[in-house]
């Protein structure tokens, strides 16, 4: 009996809400204070119907949760860099497939489109290092000439990109995505004549300095403008930021414990990103084929002619063998990717349990000195600088821009933790403190440029097939055998359709 009146009494509460929400001349209202949304009578405070992000091009949904991030093998190179450790991912979006070379040379074709007459260095720093095929024992001179470029090798992931470059692409790719979506919505017609700084930049256009070709603006409800307005982040029509995958979440989605869970249950973990211990797969149809491209064996990448094992003696086409639970191609063998984090052996006892990520500087928009946006740089981008400790006094949760080093690498958690401050000299206790725990080039490798790339790739064995591996490179270094895929962040509810 009570529940049957706890129930009439929320359907009661529903009713008088929507009712509330309804007033106002049957406009949407507040249900703060009444005042009706999108109501120039009302002042104009306009509400998007916008209920959901949508799928930006190339990207599949990634349903966050629980897992055990860390080693599902034994360690057969001793790096005590992965212990086992539970932490939760939010869902977010990943490319289904990894940046092929016709992406990256769609990219460009842009940059040198826009930029090419009075900024050439903008192109040239964006290509690709070819050369990188070369080896001193091995004839390769033929994929230096033709891997990039020419046509059979259009759907093969790009290789010889740095980390750096990975990331300049991404923020392209943002703009372009963006760019056609107002496009589509007749906010702004096709301009293909944008050159140097007039060029579109989602941030430059929500700063208001960029225009373009306008066909539709949206319509301005304040009676105090002149009626019409650009597009704002509130309406939901541009996307967030393409932006390079944390480790935990490349790690998460490349595993796809999605089918192998029941309720709240994880009925089987993974050592690969595929159900079983061996690269073959079970399918009757296919029986014996492998699931990845990778080297089986000294000497062997691609098995004997009429009986070819994985059939690719280097990378190969995108979206070739079978995709993982998410529907996400080449998580395993193919090429390894760059992922946003610096390098740590002890980053996953470090990082947050939620959403854990090391590398960040806290960054904020160059201003004016009356406080507003500062004019954008030559090439048409916003200008940004890190934050300065006086602006994060008072704060709990941060207290300098730099943070890379926090809890491995600074003054506190070095080996040196115990001297005399006296001791120390000051550029090592305000500053990028690495070299207290980490000196480079003597005792290690390691330093705040080197990055983490995972997953397996054309020329390893099956161990490094495995999620949990990981393997650090610098930042402006290049290889024939590490690409990388985007991702984007999910706003709003992690569960799609949901209301």
């Amino acid at each position: 009996m009570y529940n049957s009146l706890r129930k009439i009494g929320s359907l009661v509460s529903l009713v008088v809400l929507i009712a509330a929400m309804s007033s106002c001349g049957g406009k949407e209202g507040s249900r703060t204070t009444g005042w009706a949304y999108n109501d120039p009578e009302n002042g104009g405070f306009e509400v998007s119907p916008v209920v959901e992000q949508e799928t930006g091009p190339g990207l599949v949904l990634i349903e966050g949760g629980t897992f055990v991030m860390g080693a599902t093998q034994d360690q057969v190179v001793f790096n005590v860099n992965n212990f086992p450790r539970r932490l939760t991912i939010r869902s977010f979006y990943m490319d289904q497939t990894e940046v092929a070379n016709v992406d990256y040379l769609e990219y460009l074709y842009w940059l040198n489109r826009v930029y090419g007459v009075n900024y050439p260095e903008v192109h040239r720093k964006a290509l690709p290092d070819t050369l990188v095929w070369r080896s001193k024992l091995g004839y390769n001179e033929p994929l230096v000439n033709n891997y990039l470029r020419h046509p059979a090798y259009k759907n093969y992931p790009v290789v010889g990109v740095n980390w750096l470059q990975a990331n300049d692409y991404a923020k392209w790719r943002t703009d372009r995505v963006n760019e056609i979506r107002l496009i589509q919505k007749k906010i702004l017609d096709m301009d293909i004549d944008q050159q140097d700084e007039n060029n579109f930049n989602t941030e430059a256009y929500l700063a208001g300095q960029y225009e373009g070709l306008v066909n539709e603006p949206l319509p301005n409800l304040n009676q105090n403008s002149d009626g019409t307005r650009i597009a704002k982040i509130e309406d939901g029509i541009l996307l967030p930021d393409y932006r390079l995958p944390t480790e935990a979440e490349w790690e998460y989605a490349a595993l796809g414990l999605v089918e192998n869970t029941m309720y709240e249950r994880i009925s089987q973990r993974k050592t690969y990103p595929w159900n079983g211990n061996y690269v073959r797969t079970a399918d009757k149809k296919y029986y014996g084929n492998f699931v990845a491209n990778f080297k089986r064996g000294r000497g062997d990448y691609m098995g004997v002619a009429g009986a070819l094992n994985d059939g690719a003696d280097i990378p190969t086409e995108v979206g070739t063998y079978f995709p993982n639970d998410y529907g996400l191609y080449n998580m395993g063998g193919n090429v390894s990717e760059w992922v946003m984090d610096v390098y740590r052996p002890s980053s996953l006892d470090d990082i947050d349990d939620l959403a854990g990520y090391r590398g960040n500087v806290f960054e904020t928009k160059v201003t004016d000195q009356d406080g507003f946006v500062a004019t954008k740089d030559s090439l048409g981008r916003i200008k940004y600088r890190p934050i300065t400790v006086d602006e994060a006094e008072g704060r709990k949760n941060y207290r300098k821009a730099d943070n890379i080093n926090y809890e491995d690498g600074d003054f506190t958690s070095s080996v040196r933790a115990d001297d005399n401050w006296n001791n120390i000299p000051d550029s090592l206790v305000t500053g990028s403190s690495t070299s207290l725990m980490y000196d480079y080039g003597k005792t290690s490798m390691i330093n705040d440029h080197v990055r983490v790339y995972k997953g397996g790739s054309w020329k390893d064995p099956a161990y490094y097939l495995s999620p949990s591996t990981r393997r650090f490179l610098d930042q402006s270094e290049s290889t024939n055998y590490i690409g990388f895929r985007c991702a984007m962040t999910r706003v709003g509810s992690p569960i799609s359709g949901t209301k």
